[in-house]
């Protein structure tokens, strides 16, 4: 895998590969990066669920906040 470097001061690009501690961080980002995304797809697919249930009863989020809950 490559790494491009690029120098905003002078606008050089530089590619290199990447050393194997690199590597190593670059798998542990793209591992992490990727619970992140499906942690938040689940958040998103569970309030989805729950407002369709709720709206199965006639009621909306604001409505359970009126309420108290």
């Amino acid at each position: 895998m490559e790494k491009t470097i690029i120098n905003v001061e002078t606008g050089e690009t530089i590619t290199r590969e990447l050393n194997a501690k690199e590597l190593a961080q670059q798998e542990i980002d793209t591992a992490m990066f990727a619970a992140k995304k499906a942690e938040a797809e689940a958040i998103a697919t569970a309030k989805a669920a729950a407002e369709g249930k709720l709206a199965a009863l006639g009621l909306t989020t604001n409505d359970l906040r009126a309420l108290g809950l």
